[in-house]
């Protein structure tokens, strides 16, 4: 596994290679200061400034070669700016010339993830480190992306080997490296207390078992945060039962929990001062004589009562009853994550997460923070009018919609019931996985939302704490 901190260094002078920022609006009068051999190797070699695109530029000596790379703005470098050239370059150390990297560094760190658990013969490459004098910068993107892989590998990982079970030990090893309290609900202290979650997984084989994993943190006197995701190990569809492509990623559907937990770890190891409440609903949404029906009703831990319109939109049924139980605890925020609906894909596709938000300031944080990571969100109305669309002929409300349209908002607004009135609440219809791979951004799991939480997070509580 690797360790990210051995990939950002302290600059104190150590030898290292060049590398050369440029833009298309600077480039030429970069070029003039090159030497003669330096042009006509860059003319050589096609070079032109576009972007992601480098070269190597000889030195004197074989092994004193230098990089110059086009970035879209050399004064203002984004998260993703050097992921290409972490990602390619041969091991080693490195510099940029005349400037720090800030943003990039994580880019830099993030290119070199490799989830290669299950290979026999995985390639080895050495680390490209990347030097900078800005030493503050360190510990902190760091610990971004610990987190960040933290959630790819709990969702790469294949739902025989990360059930609920797997999931509770991934909760128990944070709770115990940041003295946090772990407790887990799971038999007949769950079917009664939280009937939606048993429902959902008691198809299950028994050691996939549902459960409802709890990590409490901090002190009593700080202002009390929920953090709630979904933790479905897998999504056959129940009963409704999935098409094979429909389920081909669905060991991604606890991607939510993959957030949640991720984020706590951050909130726990940087003694942000706030109560931490993180609720995790791990089920896995199987197929057996015990599975819950089309047509059921189920109660819920809140005492609303739910009609069963369509077992594959249980994803919703697990968070409302942790959204009740967090809402017991009297939190000034929640928080929820959540591989929620296909409409969500069909409105922003899968790099952009929607944000329900309750709360204009809160979503306004929300979405800062994204900008400011890199990591954006878009806002998406929690549309009253809609939440006809929830009501049933026997029950308190339906778990899926009467229409197929507005999918993403019928859900937010069925999480929306159990929320406490007044509460500031935020949910995200996180995708957690990349279809294609982009510089920085591999293939598979994907933590989509996480460094914006994160940042809304450090912008609220250390602000507070400072004061």
């Amino acid at each position: 596994m690797t360790d990210y901190s051995d990939l950002i260094q302290p600059d104190k002078g150590q030898d290292a290679r060049t590398i050369h920022l440029v833009d298309k609006k600077g480039y030429d009068e970069w070029l003039k200061g090159r030497s003669a051999r330096e042009r006509a190797h860059l003319a050589a070699v096609g070079f032109k400034p576009d972007a992601f695109v480098h070269a190597i530029l000889p030195g004197d000596d074989p092994e004193k070669w230098a990089v110059v790379t086009t970035v879209a703005k050399v004064d203002s470098l984004s998260a993703w700016c050097l992921a290409k050239l972490g990602q390619i370059l041969p091991e080693g150390r490195y510099r940029l010339e005349g400037q720090q990297p800030g943003k990039a560094l994580f880019g830099w760190m993030s290119a070199q993830y490799r989830f290669d658990a299950y290979k026999s013969n995985a390639p080895a490459k050495g680390p490209r480190v990347l030097l900078t004098t800005d030493v503050g910068a360190i510990a902190p993107l760091v610990a971004e992306m610990r987190a960040v892989a933290l959630v790819r590998d709990l969702v790469n990982t294949p739902a025989a080997d990360m059930g609920p079970a797997a999931i509770e030990k991934a909760a128990e090893r944070i709770a115990k490296a940041h003295g946090g309290q772990l407790t887990v609900t799971k038999g007949e202290g769950l079917e009664q207390g939280y009937p939606m979650i048993h429902a959902v997984g008691r198809a299950a084989a028994k050691h996939h078992a549902p459960r409802l994993i709890e990590i409490e943190w901090g002190k009593e006197g700080h202002p009390r945060v929920a953090l709630v995701g979904k933790g479905i190990s897998f999504d056959s569809g129940g009963l409704d039962i999935k098409p094979a492509a429909g389920m081909r990623l669905m060991k991604k559907d606890m991607g939510g929990a993959a957030h949640v937990l991720a984020l706590a770890e951050l909130v726990m190891a940087s003694g942000l001062p706030v109560r931490l409440h993180c609720l995790v609903a791990a089920a896995e949404n199987a197929i057996s004589s015990d599975a819950f029906r089309p047509g059921d009703v189920l109660k819920s831990r809140k005492g609303l009562t739910v009609e069963i319109g369509n077992t594959d939109a249980e994803g919703r049924l697990v968070l409302g009853d942790a959204l009740a139980k967090a809402g017991e605890g009297k939190p000034e925020l929640i928080v929820d994550f959540a591989t929620l609906t296909g409409a969500a894909r069909v409105a922003l596709g899968p790099d952009l997460p929607p944000l329900f938000a309750n709360d204009d300031d809160l979503a306004e944080e929300m979405l800062a923070g994204g900008i400011e990571r890199d990591d954006p969100l878009w806002r998406m109305p929690l549309w009253d009018p809609y939440a006809d669309l929830l009501e049933t002929d026997i029950a308190d409300l339906g778990n899926a919609g009467s229409s197929p349209f507005a999918g993403s908002i019928t859900a937010a607004l069925f999480l929306k019931r159990f929320v406490p009135e007044g509460t500031a609440w935020a949910h995200l219809d996180t995708f957690a996985w990349r279809p294609s791979a982009k510089p920085g951004r591999p293939k598979g799991g994907a933590a989509l939302g996480l460094r914006a939480a994160w940042a809304m997070l450090q912008a609220r509580y250390d602000r507070r704490a400072k004061s």
